[in-house]
């Protein structure tokens, strides 16, 4: 099976990673395989065995440099100074058909040195919810890692529960450079090392940047447009720590994360989240937080560390602006403004607090704007209709539907929908996630309805797991 890889980071000098091949395992076999990636990526896909075999973990393909990366990372505002990847191994790189250079890895494969006394392995419901989720965004015009193959390993994973079947993901991403990869050689003073891997995460991300402060900024920019496009679609993370938090703008780790049905601003799904840290309406905060920690990091390295400070300072003070610009662009053309204002936010907040106060279901809600049937999603349905009569009068005339189809869509994955899915899996049946990839691979015109509900009071899903 020819993987065209075409490995750099393998080349960085000792101490960037360890080199440990993954764990073979029983009898893999695969579950579902992206066929549209693969070939993106020029990853031939004739022979199902084979990809099993090497996604799976039992074959390592010509020219894969496996290896385990270090991090460390604030987890909570907490500072761990060693992590690493505990249970995922890169493969190595290749160049797809766009000329882009993307890492492929396996998560789920074993252990290696940075497991923590962790088992290495994933079981099928967190492969799945990652596949399906990450795809999903990817559909939504949202930077994301992708997924290219869920493997069975035929062999059971032990939580709390009791035993899982196994299975390996794997992962697709413009890179896995963290926040988190700075930090751990900033902590340790190793500042040649820092160096090289700011020096090398400019020539992979941001070739026009001009030394450590120019990467800050273009960073910065990329996560200041990541978060508002997360929050129009109402995507809550849930681990927003930096070692979970990209250099490519990349949305990546879908562990405890899930969309909102009922809008909530304070909405939180992770269970390890027991501060509400990374609510929905906290991640702005957060992405400029982690954006100070990848700052104090990259500081480190400079001759001059008084003037990069005022310099890093000003960057990130200027953060919280570039997302609320950013924000009003994405929710502005979700009520059919394309050159919306600042003083059309209050437009929007009014309308966010209608469907907090009523509990409307965020997508379906912002999907049905300027249809008869938009105020059937109110309680209070004088409320909405005084809104809807100031909303007319600043589109003066103006027809919103071509705007809000490309920023409203109909369809999202439903948390209660997905733990049909995965249950239904664990038993056999691919039904469910087959049928929701190809509903959630159209996002904007999806036709069908079912999957479209918000859940009964019974269905609703409070808590999402991480599944380690």
């Amino acid at each position: 099976m020819p993987i065209p890889f075409d490995n750099t980071y393998a080349a960085l000098p000792e101490g960037f990673s360890t080199s440990v091949p993954p764990t073979p395992v029983s009898a893999p076999s695969v579950f579902a395989f992206n066929t549209d990636l693969a070939a993106l990526l020029g990853v031939a896909h004739d022979d199902l065995t084979e990809v099993a075999d090497i996604f799976g973990g039992n074959l390592i393909p010509e020219g894969a440099t496996p290896l385990a990366q270090l991090y460390a990372g604030h987890q909570f505002g907490s500072f761990n100074p060693q992590l690493g990847d505990g249970r995922a191994i890169l493969l190595g790189e290749v160049i797809d058909q766009s000329g882009q250079r993307r890492d492929i890895q396996l998560k789920g494969s074993g252990p290696t040195p940075y497991s923590r006394m962790g088992d290495g392995r994933a079981w099928l419901g967190p492969v799945l919810r990652e596949y399906v989720v990450s795809e999903a965004m990817h559909a939504l015009g949202v930077p994301t890692t992708r997924a290219l193959a869920a493997v069975l390993t035929g062999e059971p994973v032990y939580r709390e529960t009791g035993a899982m079947p196994g299975a390996v993901l794997t992962r697709v991403a413009s890179s896995h450079l963290r926040v988190g990869s700075f930090q751990v050689f900033a902590h340790r003073g190793q500042i040649d090392h820092l160096k090289t891997l700011t020096n090398y995460a400019i020539a992979r991300h941001s070739p026009e940047a001009d030394g450590p402060l120019g990467l800050l900024q273009a960073v910065c920019t990329a996560q200041a447009a990541l978060i508002p496009t997360w929050m129009s679609f109402g995507f809550i993370h849930g681990v927003m720590n930096t070692d979970n938090c990209t250099i490519s703008g990349e949305t990546i780790d879908y562990g405890p994360c899930a969309f909102m049905d009922a809008y909530d601003h304070a909405r939180v799904f992770s269970s390890i989240d027991r501060s509400a840290r990374y609510a929905y309406g906290n991640q702005p905060q957060i992405a400029v937080w982690n954006m100070a920690q990848l700052a104090t990091s990259l500081i480190q390295q400079m001759d001059d560390k008084d003037a990069a400070i005022e310099e890093a300072t000003a960057i990130i003070h200027a953060m919280p602006l570039q997302i609320e610009e950013q924000w009003l662009a994405r929710f502005g053309a979700k009520v059919g403004l394309s050159a919306p204002t600042p003083t059309d936010q209050t437009l929007i907040e009014d309308l966010l607090s209608l469907m907090q106060q009523d509990g409307a279901d965020f997508t379906n809600t912002f999907a049905a704007l300027g249809t008869p049937t938009a105020r059937d999603h109110f309680t209070d349905r004088a409320a909405f209709d005084a809104w809807e009569t100031t909303w007319r009068t600043r589109l003066d005339g103006q027809d919103p539907t071509e705007v809000m189809a490309h920023a409203n869509p109909v369809i999202i994955p439903r948390n209660h929908r997905i733990e049909d899915m995965i249950e239904q899996a664990v038993a056999g049946d691919h039904t469910l996630f087959e049928r929701m990839n190809t509903a959630l691979a159209t996002p904007f015109t999806s036709t069908d309805p079912d999957l479209h509900r918000a859940p009964t009071q019974q269905q609703i899903v409070p808590a999402t797991f991480c599944g380690t």
